[in-house]
């Protein structure tokens, strides 16, 4: 089991968009570009080696002097590239997905997802082939569009559901599906929060297997097979369950417990699940001290929007009157 230190802490106040050359929700592309989002404010940036914004994607232009590319984001949720080096944007507020052409400084709307019945729009992850995955939210479907925006397949069929056993493309189902992440060989890593379980799709067998959860809430399961463990929950919250998904090189798994306000791992190899970082005890009323050393002893209490890059796990966490703090944890064995 790898051990994690704690790199550095970047605190953010409200309307903070970078600080240290990070953003405090910010994604690793596979080009080595980092890409920072302000979900609530409607738009998002590249962001330099150096920590300069370079130019945004907005309604409108954001920063004096930065060039910005006009698209009409409405929580801007998350950020791929296509093979041919254009992006995709999705959003959660008007479940549409944008390409957006840095070189020609243009977008398009490449699908409007209210048009074909989407609830909403979680991420969107392109794949090896170049085909575009996204998770509908509230709609429990994941669905497949070509380059050109095209649907080419729906998984489930709206009605929320969980089979702990591997089923085909035809009959899975899901609940509340609130993250989406590319993993090794070409399999997608699914977070079915709404079932409190990890699952993967496996487009070459046409099937989707659970890696982690057992389909209840809680918080056990720390040292034995993650497909036993159980997740964090809240009944009385808006989005219940996990609610954010990373993945290393490895294939490794990071989960953020939203709710047991903890970071998990779930070892690819041996799918042993356990707390890398955060404790149980988590306040919104307070941020962490910016020179703690120990990640079980860190305050994390609304973990989202997990990344990962170069051995370096970054966890975002929602503080009181809108500020936060991003965590940076390495690996250091």
């Amino acid at each position: 089991m790898p051990n994690w230190a704690v790199e550095r802490i970047v605190h953010f106040e409200r309307g903070d968009f970078v600080k240290s050359g990070l953003a405090h929700f910010g994604f690793h592309a596979r080009n080595s570009s980092y890409y920072a989002i302000a979900h609530q404010d409607h738009y998002l940036g590249l962001v330099s080696p150096h920590g300069r914004v370079e130019w945004t994607v907005a309604p409108q232009p954001v920063f004096e002097g930065v060039p910005n590319i006009t698209a009409d984001l409405e929580y801007p949720i998350y950020v791929d590239a296509l093979p041919d080096g254009t992006l995709v944007v999705s959003n959660f507020g008007n479940a549409r997905l944008y390409r957006i052409d840095p070189d020609a400084m243009s977008a398009q709307l490449l699908v409007d997802g209210h048009e074909l019945g989407l609830a909403d729009m979680g991420n969107c992850v392109v794949d090896d082939e170049g085909t575009v995955w996204v998770n509908e939210v509230r709609g429990c479907r994941i669905w497949r569009f070509d380059p050109a925006g095209r649907p080419l397949e729906t998984l489930g069929d709206g009605i929320a559901g969980f089979q702990g056993d591997s089923v085909s493309f035809a009959v899975v189902r899901f609940n509340w599906v609130y993250d989406l992440r590319r993993g090794p060989g070409g399999c997608l890593f699914v977070l079915d929060s709404g079932n409190y379980a990890l699952r993967v799709i496996d487009p070459g067998s046409r099937s989707v297997r659970t890696f982690a959860g057992n389909g209840a809430p809680g918080y056990a399961g720390d040292g034995g097979d993650a497909r036993s463990a159980t997740f964090g929950g809240d009944p009385e919250a808006s989005f219940d369950g996990p609610i954010s998904l990373s993945l290393d090189e490895s294939g490794n798994a990071y989960v953020g417990d939203r709710f047991n306000h903890v970071v998990r791992m779930i070892e690819r190899d041996t799918g042993i699940v356990s707390t890398i970082a955060g404790s149980v005890g988590a306040t919104a009323e307070s941020g962490n001290d910016p020179v703690e050393q120990d990640p079980l002893r860190l305050n994390l209490p609304k973990i989202s929007s997990l990344d990962y890059d170069s051995g370096c796990l970054f966890v975002p966490t929602d503080l009181a009157g809108g500020s936060g703090d991003l965590v940076v944890l390495r690996r250091t064995s």
